[in-house]
């Protein structure tokens, strides 16, 4: 058995069997494997596909690539949640606060940005001090004490996907349903979770662009999960422009803080509900969907959420003074406001383009190693459905660059579409499936 073989099996569009599968995967860890020959099998994958069967059988080779943590001891229940990618998607900035202070325990590993779309990890360094590397131990510490742990994925939990989450980024790689719901799952079935909501994005500014795209990933992500004895459910939400206002890691992160604080804007809110009530649900912290939602208008309205957050950022070495009201985040050095060219309703906003203006100002990663510039980003002032009138405030962008910025104004300006009457927002959800 060797890696060319594996290689040349998935570029001919054959199954690999569960040994070639957790050979290929050993061998990446290990070095003896090199990045280029993990490249192409990704690329094969990408073009060829995978079974049901293969897809399970590399969630659990990468997720068994390392050590796997049983938190049972920590926390009877521990939930998690996972977005498949958007922008302006903060989301779990906001409900992981609010499910730990409805007494759910929330512990995560998160990744960074991949292509267009944001990442918690990097969102989080935004706060002065931070820490999003923390040990094995420092984890579950973290979780029996407060009750809310988010960290990146060391070396010991699914080492096979923190090298290949990486790669995939670099190389045209990240849109391939079976890595996607593999790279996801395996985390999760590593990590402990005994609750499992993901969020599973649809539309421009998603790797899954079509409906059907989203449903075939989100069914294959609950078939996992639920045969391995997690309590799993998917929300397919919309990503066909950006979620909230904010695009960038300290904006997004200042919003998801606002949220906490009952201040966020409302499509952002709505959606962090949708997430939240079913973590409280499958945590059997709820009975339905309109009790959950009392709890989290709770939490929010007397300020325990907010508080959560606050022990949170301490215990993970972050200056929570920056969780203000306003949050004072990392600041650009240019902030400059963009009028609409035009009168009329906000028919479309491309979401994608948003997020690929936002790499541009240097919010996110163009080559692997990349480093991020947490200050830059884009505020949007109208949304889909939203009526301006020619030289009202469109969006903000916030650089450090004047060329940059200049580049990011007419990127975000072109992805606006413009209807006299009529246009409506998209839904936010799309259904639940689990």
């Amino acid at each position: 058995m060797n890696a060319v073989d594996i290689i040349i099996k998935k570029r001919d569009g054959q199954a690999l069997s569960k040994e070639e599968i957790d050979y290929f995967v050993r061998g990446f860890v290990t070095g003896d494997i090199a990045d280029y020959q993990a490249a192409a099998w990704a690329m094969a994958v990408l073009w060829r596909g995978m079974s049901r069967e293969e897809t399970r059988n590399l969630t659990l080779s990468m997720a068994y690539s390392g050590e796997t943590l049983d938190l049972h001891d920590v926390a009877p229940i521990v939930a998690d949640k996972h977005s498949t990618g958007g922008v302006g998607d903060k989301t779990t900035i906001a409900v992981a606060p609010m499910v730990s202070a409805c007494g759910l325990p929330v512990g995560k590993m998160s990744g960074r940005g991949l292509g267009f779309s944001g990442g918690t990890l990097d969102k989080l360094e935004a706060i002065p001090g931070f820490r999003v590397d923390l040990s094995v131990e420092e984890f579950r510490a973290q979780l029996a004490e407060i009750g809310l742990v988010v960290s990146g994925q060391t070396k010991r939990l699914a080492p096979a996907d923190g090298k290949l989450y990486a790669l995939r980024d670099v190389t045209g790689t990240v849109p391939s349903l079976p890595l996607i719901a593999s790279s996801i799952m395996s985390k999760k079935i590593a990590a402990g979770a005994d609750v499992i909501v993901l969020d599973v994005k649809t539309g421009r500014g998603a790797f899954m662009e079509t409906l059907e795209e989203a449903r075939a990933l989100a069914h294959a992500m609950v078939d996992i999960g639920q045969g391995l004895g997690r309590q799993v459910a998917a929300v397919i939400s919309d990503m066909n422009q950006p979620l909230g206002h904010a695009v960038g890691n300290a904006l997004e992160t200042a919003e998801a803080v606002m949220t906490v604080r009952g201040k966020g804007p409302e499509d952002f809110w709505r959606h962090c509900l949708a997430i939240a009530e079913q973590m409280l649900i499958l945590g059997d912290r709820a009975r339905d969907r309109a009790t959950a939602r009392s709890m989290l208008h709770k939490v929010v309205r007397s300020g325990r959420a907010l508080r959560k957050l606050v022990e949170w950022v301490e215990a993970q070495g972050g200056d929570a003074s920056v969780l203000g009201d306003p949050p004072a985040m990392a600041v650009a050095s240019i902030v400059k406001d963009v009028v609409a060219p035009r009168s009329g309703q906000v028919a479309a906003i491309d979401a994608r383009e948003v997020g690929l203006a936002a790499v541009d100002l240097g919010a996110g990663r163009r080559r692997k190693g990349d480093s991020i510039d947490h200050a830059v980003g884009i505020v949007l002032q109208a949304k889909v459905g939203d009526r301006v009138a020619a030289g009202d405030r469109l969006f903000t962008v916030h650089a450090n660059d004047r060329e940059e910025c200049d580049r990011a104004q007419e990127r975000v300006l072109q992805a606006y579409g413009w209807a006299e009457k009529g246009a409506e927002p998209p839904p936010l959800i799309y259904e639940v499936i689990g």
